[in-house]
């Protein structure tokens, strides 16, 4: 479990109540506490599984347990996966990098869901 994780978003549990299906929501970079999942059980999460202020290219597994946090609190067919916002500002050696992570990081979830 990561230490000093952000509880943000106090309007959270609104959303669930708005006509929006889905929304995307950085987790990775800010270290997001992802029990305010729960706030929104009819909501399709985006998720950002990779922290992008972090030159750093995340492994796999480092992926695949940010992506097990969050099937904690949302079910699997509720669940996208993405960067957090800032790609773009990234070298590109090191963004693709870091999507290689998050294709091989979901690979593993798939196996392990069966």
């Amino acid at each position: 479990m990561v230490k000093n994780r952000l509880r943000a978003y106090p309007f959270f549990g609104d959303l669930n109540a708005s006509r929006v299906q889905q929304f995307s929501i950085e987790a990775a970079q800010p270290r997001l506490d992802l029990s305010i999942l729960r706030e929104v059980p009819d909501k399709t999460i985006i998720l950002g599984v990779l922290d992008l202020d972090d030159m750093q290219v995340e492994s796999p597994d480092t992926v695949a347990a940010r992506i097990r946090d969050a099937l904690r609190f949302v079910p699997a067919h509720r669940l996208i996966l993405a960067p957090d916002c800032g790609m773009k500002y990234l070298p590109r050696d090191v963004a693709f990098g870091k999507l290689q992570a998050l294709v091989a990081g979901a690979a593993l979830i798939r196996a392990e869901l069966g």
